[in-house]
């Protein structure tokens, strides 16, 4: 587990690398905002997470909790989307659109264009 990056994962530079494609520019893992977005798209006052299905506890195929040291994983994951429900919370207050991309919906092929254009949705509005 400790070989698991924070940032730069796959599906994270997949989102960037289209994002600034389509000409947006940003920030990355800006320290001073909660939960130190993925992406921070300034012009838009728009925050994007591109969250892991394991460690952020999504409900699909990739989230499902290991056998061994059950108790662990439950309360760890539990704490985790605690921390992220704050973070959105605070980030919300402050006037900040959030976004959330799951690892599954993005790492399908046939899903990315449907989820990214929807992104470019989200982020325009």
């Amino acid at each position: 587990m400790s070989k698991i990056s924070s940032k730069d994962t796959k599906p994270e530079i997949l989102v960037r690398k289209f994002l600034f494609s389509k000409g947006f520019r940003y920030r990355i893992n800006v320290k001073t905002l909660p939960g130190k977005p993925d992406i921070v798209l300034p012009k838009y006052k728009t925050i994007i997470f591109v969250n892991g299905c394991f460690w952020h506890g999504h409900n699909c195929k990739k989230g499902k909790l290991p056998s061994s040291n059950t108790d662990f994983w439950k309360e760890k994951i539990s704490n985790n989307k605690s921390r992220d429900a704050k973070n959105s919370d605070l980030l919300v207050k402050l006037g900040w659109k959030v976004i959330i991309i799951w690892q599954c919906e993005i790492s399908k092929i046939d899903n990315r264009t449907k989820i990214l254009n929807k992104l470019l949705e989200d982020i325009k509005q």
